[in-house]
């Protein structure tokens, strides 16, 4: 009989592809990861790893029982959330990981609505790939992230959509809606590798025909503004980012992309099987309010 609480240690070890990486996410040492995997496999009957230095592989039966460890755990988040509804109360605390703008736009309302009916959320600044990251290693309950971001792991539920704009230095010509095209021999600002807001920037301007000349890099809308308004190139913001950053007197112009705009579209997602939680419910609820 598999022990399904290894199955919890060989999907940390799917996703972050080495022992001490699953160590970590797990809150156990590098050994005791070791010896349940080494248990895991005994008990399975089959090889579920291959070892190429530091880092792990899983063999095709490895794969298979990481399909069926999501199943059993999005039934076991299910039964917990059936359970926890049959208690009378829903007071209790939701933690929420969310970038920055969707802060200020949906969760700082919902927080201020919850309070009051003594549920608390406690809330952490991180981006979107980040907040899928420590959704699936249960250290939050809920993610504010891009629709695109998320897994078959997860049940997402829409929030709201918005374009993205053209961040300019103050002195630049430009003035109406840009053509993207327009800017393709200009520097560009832009967020770092693995940002989801990058891919959106780089296949908008691979759809208008040029790839963006990146010199400068920052996950911080306030300092891409910044940089911006000091003349170190331009750059692509969602609308509801930050802006009227000023560097001296300068302040970045937006415009917007003329023809059709690239979207963000955000979403709160959740562990598939833990929606039904009453808590988790009242959150996602609030925030979609």
């Amino acid at each position: 009989m598999i022990d399904p609480r290894r199955l919890r240690v060989l999907r940390a070890l799917a996703d972050h592809g080495t022992v001490t990486a699953a160590a970590a996410a797990l809150h156990l040492t590098p050994s005791a990861v070791s010896q349940q995997l080494a248990a895991l496999e005994s008990e399975a009957g089959h090889p579920l790893l291959l070892r190429k230095g530091r880092r792990v592989s899983l063999t095709p039966a490895g794969s298979l029982l990481v399909a069926h460890a999501h199943v059993v755990a999005a039934e076991l988040e299910r039964a917990q959330a059936t359970l926890d509804a049959l208690a009378s109360g829903t007071a209790g605390r939701v933690a929420v990981a969310a970038f920055a703008s969707a802060i200020t736009q949906v969760v700082a309302p919902a927080l201020a609505a919850l309070k009051e009916r003594s549920i608390e959320l406690s809330v952490r600044d991180a981006e979107g790939h980040e907040s899928v990251r420590l959704l699936l290693d249960g250290e939050i309950d809920v993610a504010i992230t891009e629709e695109h971001r998320t897994t078959d792991r997860l049940t997402r539920f829409p929030l709201y959509t918005e374009p993205f704009d053209v961040v300019l230095p103050p002195e630049h010509p430009v003035s109406g809606p840009v053509d993207l095209a327009s800017l393709a021999d200009e520097d560009w600002v832009v967020t770092l590798p693995g940002n989801p807001l990058r891919d959106v920037v780089e296949m908008a301007c691979a759809q208008a025909g040029f790839t963006p000349r990146i010199r400068h890099t920052s996950d911080d809308f306030r300092a891409i503004e910044a940089l911006v308004a000091a003349g170190a190139g331009v750059a692509l913001a969602p609308r509801n980012a930050v802006g009227g950053v000023r560097v001296g007197s300068a302040v970045a112009v937006r415009r917007a992309v003329s023809g059709v705009a690239p979207l963000r579209r955000v979403v709160a997602a959740v562990r598939r099987g833990s929606e039904d939680h009453p808590l988790i419910r009242a959150v996602l609820d609030e925030l979609q309010a």
